[in-house]
């Protein structure tokens, strides 16, 4: 009996299990969401719902890759790492987007062959980061970004290296590394001899481990060196090394290859990290170690300070800790930042009651951050070899600190100039030079340029000429680094979260992947006039990686916001300044909060004084988060041993109805309510798919009983739409998400005037619903196919708002949107109100005839049910048809943009009926509709319909 039960068991423990993991997307299923979504975009109603992107552009985005016309070294292509490919022919004064028209925004490495002007582009970033998002395998272009073709490799996910022969242009050697959350076959080193048409795998080495790096000799294609390295990533976890790690070699251009780093002086083991490679000749090689083995333990060196430290209390004894003099006990506690309340007297009555160990004065001072930074890693280590891979060494004693920390999983970039062996760069947090072979350094990291680095260019013919490319964008030195240009015009920003607030005009705040927090105006256009009057629309009001904003909507100088694992602040940014730490801190004894890279907050719709936060419990501010109680205990399913921080919230909604009617969410997939603002608590995720990210959970503003919720499985590589909707508080959910295009959802956003109009980010672009969720419409115009993180709704002036992880923030008015109903929906035409137009004598003219005349603008509003042809008119109230333009209409919105011109025969027509009016040719040659009211009339398909346009 006994083996039954066990196989029992065992096959309750699979099911369990199977249920419990999500499973990778694969590729074909990928492929077909592409395609569904270029369908649906065809036929999409509100695809010609117009979005312009309203920056910011200053701070840029995380840069991957450069390549560089060696001919023309003002024209080159910057790689940003979700924010597409950027093409320049000046120098980098201006850029233009060149993979707009492809699926994806998604970059791993670039190169260009500039003899026939082909670009190949490995999709899928190579820097393993917490959004580094997954490719689609490679592409290739021909006419310069216009027309893209996949050319394979599919299920690679991230493409870290790309080698074409220069005298070959069909001879490629591309390197995979691979899944980031899962294993899977194709990684290694593929190879095509015929552009791409197909391809051999000639390196592998298993299913977890890939190949970051792939270097050619500059003279020689035939020799290459490749670096292949073991990494498994998991929510709560990370581990970038693994014996699997190592440096490979081939003579063939990469048709074979030879491990070169085995007992020739190169570390092996476990603690293998990330490998990067220079290769200077067929010989001579440098190699960047990012070294995960642990350094040998200081010996503690005595020191003439009698105060307390941290460690002191790991190992002491409650008799030795009750014998503490009170003064040298209050020293520690004051300058360890401990609560007013934790004072000597009471700390020792707690210990004596047994409520609290003296080694809880260690961990009180822990935090989900510190495991980041204070992991005493080797880190950064420089090898070279000059026998072509035989023997290797170390170029410097000692440790390289402060270069990559403990995190160098994100870097391993590595240069060696052209002309000259001994002058290397290597990139980390900071840029460095070596001008001696690596024995010594010197940071280039200048005020004008941001850290951590990805990509550098050094001219072949001129080493002191770089091109650098980092989190913060693109630098152009031109003496070796001492000095440094920046070229940050691209609307490129990784925005985490973004908020608007209700000014007039209002103001968009956003908190960006490792720039900080800015504020600026909505109407901001790109340009480069700041230059001229001195500052910057948008500003910078908070540092690190930049998080969720609140904004008080009686005094908008009050803004609450942060950084990265939960450190917010409430910040006063009028006349009196300042800003006020406001993290909620456990108590002495209890485990410590475990905050979320992007810790949720929420200002209280029904009182502005009332802040939450989320940890692993929710907390309550009632005075601005001056003070804080805990409502909740632990929301989370209790996090997972790792070295992220996991097992904690990541959404908050409340209640327009109701004070105290609250819903959480968290990263390991549970959905909490509770109608009594914490008294007590209600599981409702048990009909949803489980171990998720909840990326939103949305209390509904038109129904109180009505919340929706969106789960993200790119943490498992599940790239499937989860999307939910419930009408009874979440004891029932309804799967909305069946009709997106499988890609991860991170936002669902309500219209607050239509309750059927629903909007929803994934990493892939933005829906809208016009029907609740039972049929989703991709927006398209102006907006590429994007990660988009965060969308927000501005009330009075009816704009949406969306923020994008790679191209900023972008911006288009959904009034129109707002109104459509049944009855608007079944009409063959239906034209929208439009605004009055206030009449100028300005138009037409300018101050300057170097200047271009003042143009109006308005945009005419219509909706037709079928695609067709129709006749726009403009007819003044004399029955004179003022102008009039053929439309190519689509199925659904549709916009025609009107310069408020008049025609010189209407012209003619106009002023025989009204001998007294006036309507003179202007400088630029044309008429405008004098003050009045006119009709617009739309007709054709069946249908036609009008409003008025009023000229005061």
């Amino acid at each position: 009996m006994k083996p039954k039960i066990l196989r029992t068991v065992l096959f309750l423990f699979l099911v369990q299990f199977s249920f419990a993991q999500s499973n990778p997307t694969s590729a074909a299923k990928v492929q077909d969401a592409l395609k569904e979504k270029a369908k649906l975009t065809e036929k999409s109603t509100v695809k010609n719902i117009e979005f312009t992107n309203i920056g910011p552009t200053i701070m840029s985005g995380r840069v991957v890759d450069l390549d560089v016309n060696p001919n023309n070294t003002t024209e080159f292509y910057v790689a940003y790492a979700s924010g597409g490919l950027w093409y320049t022919k000046n120098n980098g004064t201006t850029f233009e987007p060149v993979l707009d028209s492809s699926p994806t925004q998604n970059i791993g490495d670039i190169a260009v062959d500039w003899n026939s002007k082909t670009i190949w582009v490995g999709t899928g970033e190579n820097n393993s980061s917490r959004s580094s998002y997954a490719g689609i395998g490679i592409l290739k272009s021909t006419d310069n970004g216009k027309n893209w073709s996949n050319m394979g490799l599919l299920d690679s996910h991230h493409i870290s290296r790309i080698l074409i022969n220069p005298n070959n242009g069909n001879e490629v050697v591309v390197a995979v590394l691979g899944h980031l959350y899962s294993p899977n076959a194709e990684r290694g080193i593929f190879k095509t001899t015929d552009g791409g048409n197909t391809w051999n795998k000639t390196l592998f080495v298993n299913t977890d481990t890939g190949i970051v790096d792939l270097a050619v000799s500059p003279n020689n294609f035939n020799i290459q060196y490749a670096s292949s390295w073991e990494r498994d990533r998991k929510a709560w976890n990370f581990v970038g090394n693994g014996i699997n790690s190592a440096i490979y070699k081939s003579t063939d251009a990469g048709t074979t290859w030879n491990k070169v780093s085995e007992k020739a002086g190169f570390p092996v083991g476990d603690g293998v990290g990330r490998i990067g490679l220079a290769v200077y000749d067929d010989e001579i090689v440098y190699a960047f170690h990012d070294s995960q083995f642990r350094r040998e333990a200081k010996k503690k060196k005595k020191s003439d300070s009698k105060a307390l430290t941290k460690d002191d209390f790991k190992t002491m004894s409650s008799s030795t800790f009750l014998n503490l003099t009170d003064k040298k006990l209050n020293t520690y506690l004051k300058m360890n930042g401990f609560q007013e309340k934790y004072r000597a007297e009471n700390v020792k009555q707690l210990v004596r009651a047994g409520t609290i160990k003296p080694v809880d004065l260690s961990k009180y001072l822990e935090n989900a951050n510190s495991l980041l930074f204070d992991t005493p890693v080797i880190g950064a280590q420089i090898f070279k070899t000059t026998d072509g891979g035989k023997s290797w060494s170390k170029t410097h004693d000692g440790y390289l600190d402060d270069v990559v920390y403990s995190y160098g999983y994100y870097f391993g970039m590595i240069r060696v100039s052209p002309k000259n062996q001994d002058q290397i760069y290597i990139a980390g947090v900071p840029i460095l030079r070596s001008k001696d072979g690596g024995k010594t350094f010197k940071s280039i990291n200048g005020q004008n340029v941001h850290v951590d680095h990805h990509s550098l260019w050094v001219n072949p013919n001129n080493p002191d000429h770089l091109i650098n490319g980092n989190d913060g964008g693109v630098n152009i030195s031109y003496d070796n680094g001492d000095n440094w240009i920046k070229c940050n015009t691209p609307a490129v920003g990784q925005f985490y979260a973004i908020y608007a607030d209700e000014q007039t005009p209002y103001k968009v705040y956003g908190g960006l992947q490792d720039n900080g927090v800015w504020v600026g105006p909505n109407n901001y256009k790109a340009s480069v006039k700041w230059h001229e009057e001195g500052q910057y629309p948008y500003k910078r009001i908070m540092g690190g990686d930049g998080m969720q904003v609140q904004v008080d909507n009686r005094n908008p100088n009050i803004v609450y916001t942060g950084y990265q694992f939960g450190n917010y602040f409430r910040i006063d940014r009028g006349e009196n300044g300042g800003q006020t730490y406001i993290q909620p801190k456990h108590e002495l004894g209890e485990s410590p909060y475990r905050f979320n890279w992007q810790t949720p907050i929420h200002l209280s719709v029904h009182n502005q004084d009332i802040l939450y936060l989320g940890g692993n419990k929710l907390h309550r501010s009632l005075n601005k988060g001056d003070d804080w109680e805990t409502i909740s205990d632990d929301l989370t399913q209790g996090g997972k041993k790792g070295n992220v921080a996991y097992g904690t919230l990541t959404s908050i909604s409340e209640s327009t109805f109701q004070f105290g009617l609250i819903y959480v969410g968290s990263d390991d997939g549970l959905i909490h309510v509770t109608k009594n603002g914490g008294s007590d608590w209600q599981n409702i995720s048990s009909g949803l798919p489980k171990d998720l990210w909840v990326t939103r959970v949305i209390a509904s503003s038109h129904k109180k009983e009505r919340v929706y919720a969106t789960l993200n499985g790119y943490r498992w590589d599940d790239f499937t739409s989860y999307v939910y909707m419930s009408d009874n508080y979440g004891q029932t959910w309804k799967n909305i998400g069946s009709g997106i295009p499988n890609s991860p959802v991170n936002v669902i956003k309500e219209d607050p005037a239509n309750q059927n109009l629903l909007y929803l980010g994934t990493d892939n672009g933005a829906y809208a619903s016009l029907t609740m969720g039972t049929s989703w419409q991709p927006f398209h115009k102006g907006l590429p196919n994007v990660a988009v993180h965060d969308i927000v709704v501005q009330k009075q002036a009816k704009d949406l708002l969306i923020g994008t992880h790679g191209r900023s923030i972008y911006k288009a008015n959904i009034g129109v949107l707002q109104q459509v109903d049944a009855t608007v929906a079944s009409k063959e035409i239906h034209v929208f109100e439009t605004k009055s137009v206030r009449s100028s004598s300005s138009w037409g003219s300018t101050w300057s005839k170097w200047l271009d005349a003042r143009v109006p603008e308005k945009e005419v509003y219509f909706h037709a049910k079928n695609a067709g042809n129709v006749t726009v008119k403009v007819m003044a109230a004399n029955g004179i048809v003022m102008n009039e333009a053929k439309v190519n209409a689509n199925a659904g919105f549709n916009t025609w943009n009107y310069d408020v011109s008049v025609t010189e025969k209407a012209r003619k027509k106009y002023l025989k009926k009204d001998e007294d009016a006036s309507i003179p040719k202007k400088k630029n040659g044309a008429y405008y509709l004098p003050k009045g009211t006119y009709t617009i009339e739309v007709s054709g398909n069946g249908g036609k319909d009008s409003t008025e346009l009023v000229i005061e």
